[in-house]
């Protein structure tokens, strides 16, 4: 039987909790997820994961930081004056909003704090500096 390994296309179903046991994604009552393992189309932890497992083979990983989001950085976290900021509605903690760069790429951030005069965004993403768990199922293989 064939393993998956760099190249192939591999449909996976998976459920990723925190340390906490908290679900923050599933393919549940979705398709699989496909993607090109060693592409770099899915975190590294998670692609390593995949690596060498079967077709209907299941595995329970932990994914380290440095392997998933990496560390949270405090440089990535701005205060800007809230005349800055345009959003056509009112900002609010918790809000996610796109930054345009000049290049044209885009950069998420996630408006952590908002006052009168500032705002405060970041630019980590949600899960850095978690440790993740995935319940992984190889559901194909095509290559």
């Amino acid at each position: 039987m064939s393993v998956a390994k760099d190249g192939d296309v591999v449909h996976v179903h998976y459920t990723g909790k925190l340390v906490s046991g908290e679900v923050f994604d599933s393919s549940e009552g979705r398709e699989p997820l496909a993607f090109t393992v060693g592409g770099g189309e899915v975190i590294a932890g998670f692609d390593e994961a995949v690596r060498g497992m079967q077709v209907g083979e299941s595995k329970d990983v932990k994914i380290p930081v440095q392997e998933a989001y990496g560390e949270r950085r405090d440089d990535l976290v701005q205060t800007v004056p809230r005349e800055l900021v345009q959003l056509g509605v009112e900002p609010q903690a918790g809000m996610q909003i796109e930054m345009h760069r000049q290049d044209g790429s885009v950069l998420p951030l996630m408006i952590s704090a908002v006052d009168a005069n500032s705002i405060t965004v970041d630019a980590n993403h949600p899960l850095a500096g978690e440790e993740l768990h995935f319940t992984i199922q190889l559901m194909e293989i095509a290559a």
